[in-house]
């Protein structure tokens, strides 16, 4: 099965190919319905070069205007409107049988850190994350979400251990993930070359590491 990042289209990836706009565009449109066009478009034009997977769409909250990395990626600050676009789009897609997958979880739209670059710290209890970063995921479970991206991020309140990514985290993964929100479909790890991943574990053993999370 092929997956492609192409949470503005095609053209996230591939030149040559149609682009449409950033989420924080999209989430400022009152009629999801539109979104929803916008996601059997995209699953239409994938579907044209063998993609089964869209690594969309991003569920995280845009709460943090420091955030280096999510920022227009996101549909907005408001953690309705976020569950409302990403669900639309998410409905376009899978109505073309173009897998969707919900990310960054648990959530990355409140860090001052890219991931791609060091291991983010998001320090909120468990009852603020239940209320605000899970709540798009909590939406989308209900709607039938195929797959969901873990993130690698450190959440001391889901994972006591120090410094262990939630890509990784048993406790995140299994007991809060699968377990918890009773999440029942594929479960994506975001890219383990990524430094919040690759200064945790050698490569080879931070995939392991990953496995041993998903038990």
């Amino acid at each position: 099965m092929i997956g492609i990042d192409a949470e503005w289209g095609l053209s996230m990836r591939l030149d040559s190919t149609y682009r449409y706009p950033w989420n924080m565009t999209l989430g400022a449109i009152r009629d999801k319905k539109l979104l929803e066009k916008v996601g059997a478009q995209m699953g239409e034009q994938s579907k044209r070069i063998g993609v089964h997977f869209n690594f969309a769409p991003v569920l995280d909250i845009n709460t943090n205007p420091k955030n280096p990395i999510i920022g227009f990626r996101s549909f907005g600050e408001n953690k309705e409107n976020v569950a409302e676009s990403a669900l639309a789009l998410m409905k376009g897609y899978q109505s073309l049988n173009l897998l969707a997958t919900g990310k960054h979880f648990p959530g990355h739209g409140d860090t001052e850190i890219d991931s791609h670059a060091a291991l983010p710290t998001i320090n909120f209890s468990k009852e603020r994350l239940n209320d605000v970063e899970l709540y798009p995921y909590k939406k989308l479970f209900d709607e039938g979400l195929a797959s969901v991206m873990v993130a690698h991020l450190n959440v001391p309140s889901l994972e006591p251990r120090e410094n262990i990514p939630s890509s990784v985290s048993h406790n995140i993964i299994t007991d809060v993930l699968k377990m918890q929100l009773q999440f029942k479909g594929l479960i994506f790890t975001d890219a383990l070359n990524m430094k919040a991943a690759k200064n945790f574990r050698d490569p080879g053993q931070i995939d392991l590491e990953a496995f041993l999370g998903w038990k």
